[in-house]
């Protein structure tokens, strides 16, 4: 039995599986894309149904992925539904089966096994995770191997007691803290404290400046000339967490566009290995027609003292709005929004923010891609090595890669 599908159209994996796997002892996949470029740490996702129908009552703790040599892979198996029962052993509360392969240039396609064994898989080291920060005010905080970045809860956004020195801020723009080290740095981050990150001490430094601007990505509905954008998140859920991927969402409750109230609830995928996530925007609001909702950018995200400057390049061709920032002192940076669902892309700014536009309807998520890179990382290191590496985010979610699956 065989079959191939786009990633996107994976439900149809598991519906398309043949029975006559269920007697198989191993699961082939073969993955297939059309692209010429390197696609580095590139996602594959295959419903646990799909496994569990060709490798039957397998455990998420007793499986191994291998490559083509033999080598065995990093995996994860997320959790959609943690309560429910599965007397059968059926992983019926699972959700895809998630591994990463980098494919060199040329590279079209890569052949691997999902096997059982009898021998307990340990977790393996992860690379990717988010979660709620109480400890500082209730930011919310997530990172890759890449970079990692924040946005803020409610407490930041109440008042401060009498008397006290409580920072208030109201805002839904999303930070960066550019790293220049794999490792996690969220939690030593916030144990040094405010007074350390804000330096670069070796391992990176918070130096992207939000305020109430858009930040990194962050959403509004454009309406009569205006940005208008909600402010702190109210609500979080974190779904899956690492090693490969992590996913969560954060609600921002209503807030007025024009005299339509507007709502909100972002889910972040963060990949392991990529310098841009996936984000889908869902608005609910009242009213037979769409609204323009923003994606975008600060103009002016330096850190102070740096004298930055900062350009913007409009990318019709990949549907991308990106920008370089050159400092002073502290090292270049550069940040980009992909919207690969605008037709014919639209541009905006105001006086504080550039931004991308699409119609957008109620109840309907919009799909974006927001990433950063710094040159002190040592990867990213020019203005025109960012364009390329957003030119081929683009270009890699055009032409998203094919899964096969064959029991035997």
């Amino acid at each position: 039995m065989k079959l191939s599908l786009p990633l996107f159209a994976l439900a149809a994996i598991a519906v398309a599986t043949h029975p006559a796997a269920h007697a198989a002892e191993r699961l082939t996949v073969t993955v297939t894309h059309d692209l010429a470029i390197a696609r580095p740490a590139e996602t594959i996702a295959i419903p646990w149904k799909s496994v569990n129908d060709a490798l039957p009552h397998a455990g998420i703790q007793h499986i191994v992925v291998k490559d083509a040599a033999g080598r065995v892979l990093p995996h994860q198996v997320t959790n959609v539904a943690p309560e429910a029962k599965d007397p059968q052993k059926n992983g019926v509360a699972y959700g895809e089966l998630l591994f990463q392969h980098d494919f060199a240039p040329g590279e079209k396609s890569a052949t691997f096994t999902v096997e059982k064994t009898d021998a307990v898989v340990p977790p393996f080291p992860t690379k990717v995770w988010a979660r709620i920060v109480p400890e500082r005010l209730d930011d919310f905080a997530w990172e890759n191997d890449k970079v990692a970045h924040r946005t803020y809860g409610p407490a930041l956004a109440a008042p401060a007691p009498a008397g006290s020195d409580k920072e208030v801020l109201k805002t839904s723009g999303l930070d960066i803290w550019f790293k220049r080290v794999p490792y996690p740095i969220v939690d030593r981050w916030y144990n040094i404290g405010h007074d350390h990150y804000h330096h670069d001490e070796g391992e990176g430094i918070d130096m992207y400046n939000v305020g109430t601007t858009l930040g990194a990505g962050g959403t509004g509905i454009w309406t009569g000339g205006k940005l208008v954008s909600g402010i702190n998140f109210t609500h979080w859920k974190v779904l899956a967490n690492g090693p490969v991927r992590a996913i969560f969402e954060l609600t921002y409750d209503g807030w007025d566009a024009a005299g339509t109230k507007v709502a909100e609830v972002k889910r972040f995928t963060v990949d392991a290995g990529h310098w841009f996530d996936r984000i889908d925007s869902t608005f609910t609001f009242a009213g037979n027609g769409p609204l323009q909702a923003a994606v975008g950018l600060n103009k002016e995200p330096a850190d102070k003292g740096e004298d930055g400057k900062s350009t913007f390049t409009e990318d019709t061709r990949s549907k991308a709005l990106i920008q370089w920032v050159a400092q002073k002192k502290s090292g270049d940076f550069g940040v980009a929004v992909i919207l690969p669902s605008a037709g014919n892309p639209a541009f905006g700014a105001d006086a504080r923010n550039a931004f991308m536009l699409a119609p957008v309807t109620s109840g309907q998520p919009l799909r974006y891609y927001v990433g950063a890179a710094w040159t002190r990382a040592g990867e990213i290191t020019s203005r025109e090595q960012w364009q390329r590496t957003v030119t081929d985010e683009a270009a890699r979610v055009a032409a998203p890669v094919r899964v096969s699956l064959s029991a035997r």
